[in-house]
């Protein structure tokens, strides 16, 4: 019953003093773990503590009263809290849903009341993304001798995440800004000689995990313009107008062959057989 009421007193204590509220932001990983600091003012000696979760539910997490820490309250954080000696608070193993606004109130032996708010952030683990060579068709305007290539880079159930790239081996990392796309999900490149053993490489992180995937776009440029092979493009431009001038030569054939058969079939049947001269008796 003390215990109940010291809470209700401490809870008061929050809704009629003036409090300080220090927002911190504070990141994990799913599977982690995520320390909330509990930070007071030189010279605040701690007599009582409340953990509580503001949102998206408010629930009751820890406390801190006469020396004893309890975190046996029920909450979606049962089993997974932790309170430290110092008054943080630690969540683990953390969930995806575990993002949300948390509050710590501390009282001190005088009865001043501070409040600190604090807002979690639960990301996954960013997966290794996945990246395509598009060989853009070689034009007039393309220099000899160059590969015009669009690399994408997806990575594959994940939000909240950038997308950079870096071109491997050179003194100068950073892409220029002006060939990417998309939130820089695509990156344009234009490939001579020079750059056959070049690699490119799209980083996908967000704030607690990063992975790359590697790629060399001068293969695909060989295997679109191999010596002696034909491209995919050359071998259309050449089968779809002769394949068209077949399909025309059989159905005139089909069209006229039925038609010049019947004409010849009305011709032959309205001809007028001669008549036979009888001899004059």
């Amino acid at each position: 019953m003390v215990v109940v009421w010291s809470l209700w007193s401490l809870l008061l204590w929050e809704a009629l003093l003036p409090f300080i509220v220090t927002g911190a932001r504070v990141q994990g990983q799913v599977g982690g773990s995520a320390l909330l600091v509990a930070e007071r003012p030189p010279g605040f000696q701690i007599r009582e503590a409340i953990w509580r979760s503001l949102w998206p539910s408010e629930e009751l997490l820890a406390t801190f009263f006469r020396g004893s820490l309890e975190t046996l309250y029920h909450s979606r954080f049962l089993g997974r809290a932790q309170l430290h000696s110092n008054l943080s608070l630690e969540l683990r193993p953390l969930e995806s849903g575990d993002s949300g606004n948390f509050s710590v109130l501390l009282v001190d032996k005088e009865g001043r009341a501070w409040t600190q708010t604090l807002q979690l952030k639960v990301y996954g683990a960013v997966p290794r993304p996945v990246v395509q060579v598009f060989v853009a068709v070689s034009g007039d305007a393309q220099p000899p001798k160059t590969c015009q290539v669009f690399l994408s880079c997806w990575a594959p159930n994940i939000s909240d995440i950038t997308y950079s790239w870096r071109r491997e081996g050179a003194i100068d990392l950073d892409i220029k800004p002006g060939g990417l796309f998309m939130d820089g999900q695509v990156l344009s490149v234009s490939l001579g000689p020079g750059d056959k053993g070049v690699a490119y490489s799209c980083i996908v992180s967000n704030p607690v995990s990063w992975d790359l995937a590697t790629v060399t776009p001068w293969e695909s440029c060989h295997h679109q313009a191999a010596p002696g092979m034909a491209s995919y493009k050359d071998v259309l431009l050449v089968v779809v107008p002769v394949l068209l001038l077949v399909i025309l030569a059989g159905l005139s054939a089909w069209h006229w062959g039925p038609c010049s058969g019947k004409k010849k079939k009305d011709v032959g049947a309205g001809e007028v057989a001669p008549e036979t001269e009888n001899p004059l008796v």
